[in-house]
């Protein structure tokens, strides 16, 4: 009887306390505790047991009153009080998390990287691929343009004359718009600064919907003629910089290339052009490509000088495929009307994420790499949350077992468990963008400049990307909200109330989650770790392999006459003395002058060309690009000749036509015959083939080979030259001497950034080492995440076994039994994982194909390596909850 009267005091102090006003919930609450009660057993020990197991009463009191609190719609949800209880719920999430802020801080932080990294690397696909053109209207319906060479890989540029007819000929188009860009010299000191613009159309502004914040675009017209209107629009920087924000700017000179320009505009702030990654500062109609493409070379008639880089906007309604063939049967009936320059030609158009000629389309397989590598990160974050989650449910039990004894239905613990999940979710999001917005401008740092010009790569975070990072916050809340809240919701209630020892789903159900979600962080580790592992071995193929030239002991730089108001005779005075000087400087082992160097931001000149005894197939047209090179040039880049000679100085203009075509060129229209004294005609010119070089690369180390040939700088003369010097000095030390000797010459001319031919090859692999930065750095990441979760799940499965782990200790097991048995089972983890990403990473891989360079999808090199480091990581993992096992003390647990 006396203990029928300690269980029913029990029962009303906890009603009591625990705040309840209502009478029928009241009663109810103590129904429900009676029968528990009930169910233990009528003798003084069974009531004793149940009142420990069921716990301290006031633990049971401040359990009611915060579910009452939380939860006043347990009884009789309405619509009227829904809107309250949300904010409840709220509030009360909020509660839970400060109560363990161990928890939240992981839980956020984990969540934080994953939305952060997904975000920006969203953000940087909607800023260069997408969107990648600040201020232009309609971005959704513009294309690139760009010419094709039947049975050629790759693209090439437009003529100005093929341009113009496909603008008059169309119909599926409301604009065409004509770039290329280009740059200007200024000397600043011992150095000359290049400055990056753009030749365009005049329609260029109109058609882009971009307005100048000052004066105005191009007229109609000023696109045409030989250097007949020498004006520009400046950029915003320009104009705050170099003119600080003069309102009267319009109708002033500006010196561009040596040409005095008047600005006749000013481009709106943050307007930086239609060239991913350059911000240019200036732009000038096409009617000046001479003054500022090719050092005066006229090319508005010519219809096989292709430079244009263009774009079109589709008709609203107009499909690609759909311009795509209309563009197809204008340049089909161009080839017909024109077969000695466009004869094999065709024109194709890809949308702005592919453009060809900038770098969206290089980055283009970066940037979807970069996508799964954070979306896989997501989904590590989302599942190690989630086994937290299982955790701190778990230890949540006794406060689920009190809220749906008195009345809440397995649905409202879902919803409260998912609000605190959104909370968590929430707070990371924000924290991803801020982390995001940090990271924006990251991929410019990884990309090194190009011409002396650095990079702008940014993110663009408009409300597309929130919009994107609110949908990931829900995303994932469900990802690692979901199961921990429907396990948590399936509570035994009868099971929990007796006894406080048993599992919210049974251990073993409870085991068989958090191992599920463990794969998976594992599995997705190992592929993210093999996928840098690969990229790895790529850039260390990419960095050994030879290009075909000497990247050691080579140093180039720039010099550009032409801007400095040279004529052709001055220039070559200035070039002949020049490099007469530069040898006699000590430690200059040789020095010698092109148009270009291999591995630059510039184009090699193109040309169709016709061989003595070669019969092209009469829908081709044989296209070579070639590059002007001076006397030495060869030896000094270390590319061996295979027969004949090298060009000399007596190679000039009154000299017959000579040429050194590479071996490709010599197997594809010689096929085997020796080239040396054959002909060859490149733009109505007859050339006499005097030499064979060893093929190079010339554009990067992926192209495919093509042909290539060289002809003499003295008879294809350029003003603004690259300049080779192979000497064992650093371009530190170089950079004096050879100051000083330009400066004896002429003090108003400066040479450009001076680097060693392997800075210049190592410039080409940005694409590849931002690959592996983020293949790496999130790879790392991501194992981290893994073995926290493996971690997890064998130190709760250590705590919820002490009692077994006592039992095996006092029939006799040895420390060594226990860590065994605990290292066994994290182990069939780990096997289990790397078996699933192994599977998967041999499926995944083979999408790496354009970032590989002589490295197979799946190299067992690779697999081997992230096999190691993931197993190591779980063998770490696995290490303190076995050490804790082995220093179980059975006593204790046995009383337990």
């Amino acid at each position: 009887m006396r203990e029928h009267d300690d269980v029913a005091a029990f029962i009303e102090r906890i009603v009591a306390d625990a705040g309840i006003a209502d009478d029928g919930r009241r009663e109810d609450l103590r129904r429900e505790l009676r029968a528990h009660f009930e169910d233990a057993g009528g003798s003084p020990e069974a009531v004793r047991e149940a009142m420990r197991r069921f716990g301290a009463e006031g633990r049971i009191a401040a359990s009611l009153r915060d579910v009452h609190r939380a939860d006043p719609l347990v009884a009789s949800p309405t619509w009227t009080t829904w809107l309250g209880g949300v904010f409840q719920d709220l509030r009360f999430g909020a509660r839970m998390l400060r109560r363990s802020p161990g928890f939240s801080v992981v839980a956020i932080l984990s969540l934080t990287l994953g939305i952060g990294a997904t975000t920006a690397v969203v953000g940087w696909i909607e800023g260069i691929l997408l969107r990648p053109f600040p201020l232009v209207a309609a971005q959704d319906r513009l294309v690139a343009i760009a010419g094709t060479n039947r049975g050629a890989p790759g693209s090439d540029d437009v003529s100005w004359p093929d341009f113009l007819d496909l603008r008059r000929r169309s119909t599926l188009f409301d604009a065409f718009i004509a770039e290329k860009i280009t740059g200007t010299t200024l000397s600043i000191g011992d150095r000359a600064e290049r400055v990056p613009g753009s030749v365009v159309s005049a329609n260029y502004f109109d058609a882009l919907g971009v307005h100048p914040i000052l004066g105005r675009g191009f007229e109609p017209g000023e696109d045409a003629g030989r250097n007949a209107h020498p004006v520009a629009v400046i950029s915003y920087q320009t104009w705050m910089e170099r003119f600080h924000g003069d309102p009267g700017v319009v109708g002033k000179s500006q010196m561009l290339n040596g040409l005095p320009h008047t600005i006749v505009g000013v481009a709106p702030e943050g307007f930086n052009g239609t060239f991913v990654g350059y911000a240019f500062q200036f732009w000038v109609p096409a009617s000046m490509q001479p003054q500022h493409l090719d050092a005066g070379e006229y090319k508005l008639e010519d219809r096989g000088a292709r430079w244009i880089e263009g774009f079109a906007r589709l008709l609203p309604g107009v499909t690609i495929q759909q311009a795509q063939a209309e563009i197809s049967a204008i340049a089909d009936r161009l080839e017909g009307e024109y077969p000695a320059t466009n004869r094999g030609r065709g024109i194709r158009l890809f949308p702005l994420w592919q453009t060809p000629f900038n770098n969206a389309g290089a980055l283009l397989p970066t940037l979807a790499v970069a996508l799964a590598v954070v979306v896989c990160v997501l989904l590590i974050a989302c599942a190690n949350v989630s086994n937290l989650l299982l955790v701190r449910a778990f230890a949540r039990q006794h406060e689920m077992t009190v809220r749906l004894a008195i009345g809440a239905g397995r649905r409202r613990l879902v919803r409260q468990l998912l609000t605190e999940g959104i909370i968590l979710s929430a707070i990371a999001a924000a924290g991803g963008l801020l982390l995001a917005e940090w990271g924006r401008n990251a991929l410019a740092l990884l990309t090194p400049p190009r011409g002396g010009v650095s990079l702008s790569l940014p993110a663009a975070f408009d409300w597309r990307v929130v919009a994107m990072s609110a949908g990931l916050c829900l995303v994932s809340t469900l990802l690692f909200g979901l199961v921990p809240a429907v396990t948590a919701s399936g509570v035994d209630l009868t099971g929990a109330l007796r006894a406080h020892s048993g599992g919210i789903g049974g251990a073993r159900g409870r085991f068989g989650v958090r191992s599920s979600l463990v794969l998976v962080q594992v599995s997705l580790s190992f592929v993210l770790l093999v996928g840098a592992a690969l990229l790895v071995q790529s850039l260390q193929g990419v960095r050994s392999a030879s290009p075909g030239f000497s990247t050691a002991r080579v140093l180039t730089t720039g010099i550009n006459l032409f801007t400095a108001g040279y004529d052709s005779q001055r220039a070559r005075h200035f070039e002949d003395e020049l490099i007469d000087r530069v040898r006699s400087i000590g430690g200059v082992e040789s020095a010698a002058f092109a148009r270009l160097t291999p591995f630059t931001y510039r184009n090699y000149s193109s040309a169709p060309i016709a061989v003595d005894g070669y019969n092209a197939p009469p829908d081709r047209q044989p296209t070579a690009s070639y590059n002007e090179i001076g006397p030495g040039y060869l030896a000094t880049m270390g590319i061996p000749l295979v027969s004949g000679r090298e060009f000399t100085r007596d190679d000039d203009e009154s000299a017959p036509p000579v040429a050194v075509v590479d071996e490709t060129m010599a197997k594809e229209f010689w096929r085997g015959a020796d080239p040396i004294d054959k002909r060859l005609q490149v733009r109505g010119r007859w050339m006499r083939v005097v030499g064979v070089a060893r093929a190079a690369k010339y554009r990067n180390l992926l192209e495919t080979p093509a042909p290539f040939f060289y002809v003499p700088l003295g008879q294809s003369f350029s003003s603004q030259v690259a300049l080779l010097v192979r000497t064992a000095q650093s371009p530190a030390s170089f950079a004096a001497p050879l100051v000083r000797e330009i400066h004896a010459i002429d003090g108003n001319v400066a040479p450009s950034e001076i680097i060693t031919m392997r800075e210049q090859v190592r410039r080409t692999t940005a694409s590849q080492r931002i690959a592996v930065t983020i293949l790496g750095a999130f790879g790392g990441v991501a194992l981290v995440l893994a073995a926290i979760g493996l971690y997890g799940v064998m130190s709760s499965t250590v705590s919820q076994s002490r009692r077994e782990l006592a039992v095996r200790m006092a029939l006799g097991a040895g420390a060594r039994d226990l860590v065994r048995l605990i290292l066994s089972q994290g182990l069939m983890l780990t096997g289990l994982g790397l078996a699933i990403g192994a599977a998967a990473a041999l499926a995944l891989t083979r999408l790496m194909g354009y970032l590989l360079y002589n490295v197979s999808a799946r190299d067992p090199l690779a697999f081997g390596s992230a096999f190691t480091v993931t197993v190591l990581a779980c063998l770490a993992a696995c290490g303190l909850p076995a050490w804790r096992a082995m220093r179980t003390d059975p006593l204790p647990a046995l009383r337990s």
